[in-house]
């Protein structure tokens, strides 16, 4: 029997949508600059060929209505409503839920023209909050996905807006790692990223999939 040091960490997981099992999450890769109109807002080219990825641990998740405090060395924290896939047992999809990136943009933004990584600025503690896994297909693969702070539409588009769609970026991400059950991938967001402060309240939605609600805490 092994023995350990100190207990290990409890394993990530989400809600299943109808379903009294959880979905043991192992990490989370995420795409950026997945749809063009985001693409430019960042000045970015949208042409690019091939999707890039980053990172976040799994423990950045927040789940089961928890709402995610303000984080620490950040004066801009920025939304990005997400299609999240979930992988299952022999690397296919298993699922989908309603994600949302959150972004200490102004770290983000000084690691770029210095080539750093980018850990600080989306990598950080509570950084993913996720909704309620939905099994099986995708409801609609031109689903609407939007993105409201305090009832004001701040995000909005089609999932049809992405430059890969998600066939392709799980496909792209097979080339990069061994895929396997309980990864998750966020897959971009649409254009109309901005700031949240202490007390917005964020409700983030795709059609057919169950909706994430959270209120920042300070």
């Amino acid at each position: 029997m092994t023995q350990w040091l100190f207990p290990p960490a409890p394993t990530p997981s989400l809600p299943i949508v109808g379903d009294p099992r959880r979905f043991p999450v192992r990490r989370i890769l995420c795409v950026g600059q997945n749809y063009a109109a985001h693409a430019r807002e960042m000045g970015a080219d949208p042409s690019k060929p091939a999707p890039f990825f980053f990172a976040k641990p799994a423990d950045a998740l927040v789940v089961d209505g928890a709402d995610p405090t303000y984080p620490s060395a950040t004066a801009n924290l920025h939304h990005e409503v997400e299609l999240v896939v979930a992988i299952g047992e022999g690397g296919t999809i298993a699922g989908w839920a309603v994600g949302v990136d959150l972004t200490r943009r102004d770290l983000q933004a000084e690691a770029k023209p210095k080539g750093r990584p980018w850990e600080a600025g989306k990598a950080f503690d509570q950084s993913a909050p996720c909704a309620a896994l939905t099994l099986g297909v995708l409801p609609d693969a031109d689903a609407a996905i939007t993105l409201t702070v305090n009832g004001e539409t701040r995000q909005s588009g089609r999932l049809s807006d992405m430059i890969w769609d998600p066939a392709g970026i799980v496909a792209k991400a097979n080339e990069l790692w061994s895929l396997q059950p309980g990864d998750l991938i966020f897959t971009g967001t649409p254009e109309g990223v901005g700031p949240l402060n202490p007390g917005d309240r964020v409700e983030a939605t795709i059609e057919g999939l169950a909706p994430l609600k959270f209120t920042v805490k300070s």
